[in-house]
């Protein structure tokens, strides 16, 4: 069993493919698989999948898919991940070669279902650091936390049993998630923080955050499933109501 594996999803990305797999590939830590999913590409990153997968053969699963879009992706290439932690990471996106050992070091021996490190937001001429402020809750985790799905490690065996998935064909679709996996831990220590900024998180201005008309839309939509989510659960009103803050920021 692998330590970690690391889900890729690809569309159309051959401008930045290899830096991506590049960055998982020179780790420090050894013990990954890389699961590419290719989500129906219609340029050459298929050939680009093609010449990593020669040459690592023992370590990259090559999954080739009708295009779904990106939940849809990370959703499908969840199955055949067999590590003891799952990552994700946008194929457009890369990190730097220390991140899985040292977010590895912070499972406290395997006993953390997730752990989250910060990252760095990258454009052409400059750059923003994002970390998380130590929260003291859940409550607080949900209000405060990275929502971002790239930086974190989660417990596979965990995080199969929630049966949290992406949801598909929306965006904020990171939001979702984040707010329904947290609440199936039992304390904030079942999560590691990791201080450090290992992930680089490319803006592309001409990607779907970007161009999308349908943002508003889509965040009362995932806000909407998150609470009904809750509410079939029967969780605690305070989660509710962070879960309402994280949305109004969103909106605003």
């Amino acid at each position: 069993m692998p330590k970690v594996s690391v889900i890729v999803p690809v569309y159309n990305v051959e401008k930045y493919l290899k830096r991506c797999l590049e960055s998982i590939l020179n780790q420090t830590e050894k013990d990954i698989e890389v699961i590419i999913v290719n989500d129906g590409s219609t340029d050459k990153s298929q050939d680009i999948i093609d010449v990593y997968v020669n040459e690592y053969p023992d370590k990259i699963i090559p999954l080739i898919k009708e295009n779904g879009g990106l939940s849809d992706a990370r959703n499908y290439g969840i199955p055949y991940a067999t590590g003891e932690y799952i990552a994700f990471l946008d194929s457009d996106d890369y990190v730097d070669c220390g991140l899985y050992e040292k977010m590895l070091q912070s499972t406290d021996g395997g006993k953390k279902l997730i752990v989250s490190c910060g990252y760095v937001m990258e454009w052409n001429d400059h750059s923003k650091i994002k970390k998380d402020d130590c929260p003291d809750s859940i409550e607080d985790y949900l209000c405060k936390g990275l929502v971002v799905a790239w930086n974190k490690l989660y417990k596979r065996e965990w995080l199969i049993e929630t049966k949290v998935k992406f949801p598909k064909g929306l965006l904020y679709e990171d939001t979702e998630f984040f707010c329904k996996i947290v609440t199936y831990l039992d304390s904030i220590d079942q999560i590691g923080f990791v201080d450090e900024q290992y992930v680089h998180y490319v803006q592309r201005y001409n990607s779907i955050s970007y161009s999308s008309s349908s943002r508003i839309d889509d965040i009362h939509k995932t806000c909407d499933d998150v609470l009904a989510d809750y509410e079939r659960r029967n969780l605690p009103e305070k989660y509710k109501s962070a879960v309402e803050y994280k949305y109004v920021k969103a909106l605003l």
